[in-house]
C-alpha cells in the first residue's frame, strides 16, 4: 500500500494573513525531491478543540492507512501555544518531560549563557519554564533541530506516524528532511510521481469530459487532470489536460489522451511534463 502524505499547518498568524504560509510549497518540495507527493493539507488556528480534532484526524489516518502527517507550528512554551496538550488529548495520553528532550534544551540553554557570558542558571525560573518545550505526549520519540537543539517531537501509529516540528522554517524545514531520509528512505522514488499534460486551445471541459472518464476506467492508476483558463496572457482561453501518477501509468496513459483529444480535431498548443 502507498503511504500518503500530509501536513497539518496551525497559527492564527497564517489565517489571518499576518504570516504567509511557506511550510505547504517548500513541503511538497522535498517530497519532490525524493520522487513522493503531498496528498492534503490542514489549516487551523490557536484553537485547542480544533487543533484537537484535526490531529486526532491525522492520527487515525495513520494507524489505518500508514499515513505520514507533518504538523508544523505551536509546539512551543507560550500561551499561544496548544500542539503538544492537543496531541496528548488527542491520543488519549499525559504529557511528560521526555528525558533526552531534557538532555537537549539543557545544552541549548547552556549555549546561550556561554554565547551571552553570563553564569549557566537552570534552576532560574525562566530556564525551568523552557523544559516545558521538552514536554511530549507519553510514548513520543524526538526529532533533532540542528538550528537549536530545541527537539521536536514525533508519535508513530501503525506504519505511519504524526511529525511534529516549529513554526520557523529555518528549523522546521531540515527536521522534515531528516524524517524523511531516517523513517521513510525506503519509500524514496518507490512512488515516483510523474505528470503530462497537453495545452488545449478553445474547448470546452463538458466536451472532453467523456475522454476523461474513459481514461481513467482505462487506466485505473492514473488521475486525470483538467486545468481551464479563460485568460491566460499567453494561450488566452485553453484547458490544460492531463495525465499524473507512477511513472510507467502515465508513459501508458498519456498517448491514449492525444489520440483521444485528436478525434475532436482540436487544437494542441504546448505538452508539458513535471
Amino acid at each position: 500500500m502507498a503511504q500518503n502524505f500530509g501536513i497539518v499547518i496551525v497559527g492564527d498568524e497564517i489565517l489571518s494573513g499576518k504570516r504567509a504560509d511557506k511550510h505547504l510549497a517548500k513541503t511538497i518540495e522535498l517530497l519532490g525531491a525524493r520522487g513522493l507527493q503531498l496528498s492534503y493539507a490542514d489549516y487551523v488556528g490557536d484553537d485547542p478543540e480544533r487543533i484537537t480534532a484535526t490531529l486526532a484526524r491525522a492520527f487515525a489516518s495513520a494507524r489505518e492507512h500508514g499515513d505520514v502527517v507533518f504538523s508544523c507550528g505551536g509546539i512551543g512554551a507560550t500561551p499561544d501555544d496548544h500542539t503538544r496538550q492537543c496531541a496528548a488529548r488527542a491520543l488519549g495520553v499525559e504529557l511528560a518531560l521526555h528525558h533526552e528532550a531534557k538532555v537537549l534544551i539543557h545544552d541549548r540553554m547552556h549555549d546561550v549563557a556561554r554565547e551571552q557570558g553570563l553564569p549557566y542558571e537552570p534552576d532560574r525560573e525562566d530556564n525551568i519554564h523552557r523544559l516545558n518545550m521538552g514536554t511530549f505526549p507519553v510514548g513520543a520519540s524526538i526529532i533533532p533541530n540542528p538550528y537549536n537543539k530545541i527537539p521536536g517531537f514525533f508519535c508513530p501509529a501503525g506504519e505511519g506516524g504524526v511529525y511534529f516540528v516549529p513554526g520557523f522554517p529555518v528549523m522546521a524545514w531540515p527536521m522534515i528532511e531528516w524524517v524523511l531520509d531516517t523513517h521513510y528512505s525506503h519509500l524514496h522514488q518507490l512512488q515516483a510521481y510523474s505528470e503530462k499534460s497537453v495545452i488545449v486551445m478553445g474547448s470546452m471541459e463538458a466536451m472532453l469530459t467523456p475522454l476523461m472518464i474513459e481514461l481513467e476506467a482505462r487506466h485505473p492508476g492514473v488521475k486525470v487532470f483538467s486545468l481551464p483558463s479563460v485568460d491566460h496572457p499567453q494561450y488566452g482561453r485553453h484547458i490544460e489536460l492531463g495525465v499524473k501518477g507512477a511513472p510507467a501509468e502515465v508513459n501508458a496513459a498519456y498517448p491514449a489522451l492525444l489520440a483521444g483529444l485528436h478525434v475532436f480535431n482540436v487544437k494542441l498548443g504546448p505538452e508539458l511534463v513535471r
